[in-house]
């Protein structure tokens, strides 16, 4: 089970921290993607952590204005949003094993 938290509203420029709680499943023995859904448009890959944390990946939309962590001892994978624009603003799902969370909205609007 993966449950998704952080979102809300924020003015552009603002930040936001994702958490995603992972369950059910050895969390450090696997690797943890974030995925986001605009309105109208296909979920798409936004970063990618590895089981311990050393290798990360990002979508060049994002590159340099997020950050994605996690916590083995607390099985969880964090997505820190920093300078966040308009188009930044969807639902953000973790997603691990072919698995997703229910998913957290994230609006970027004055």
């Amino acid at each position: 089970q993966l449950v998704e938290s952080g979102g809300g509203l924020v003015q552009p420029g603002g930040s936001l921290r994702l958490s995603c709680v992972a369950s059910g499943f050895t969390f450090s023995s696997y690797v943890m993607r974030w995925y986001r859904q605009a309105p109208g448009q296909v979920r798409g890959f936004v970063a990618y952590i590895g089981s311990d944390g050393r290798a990360t990946s990002y979508t060049d939309s994002v590159k340099g204005r997020f950050t994605i962590s996690r916590d083995n001892a607390k099985n969880t994978v964090y997505l820190q949003m920093n300078s966040l624009k308009p188009e930044d603003t969807a639902v953000y799902y973790c997603s691990a094993l072919g698995d997703w969370g229910q998913g957290t909205q994230v609006t970027v609007s004055s």
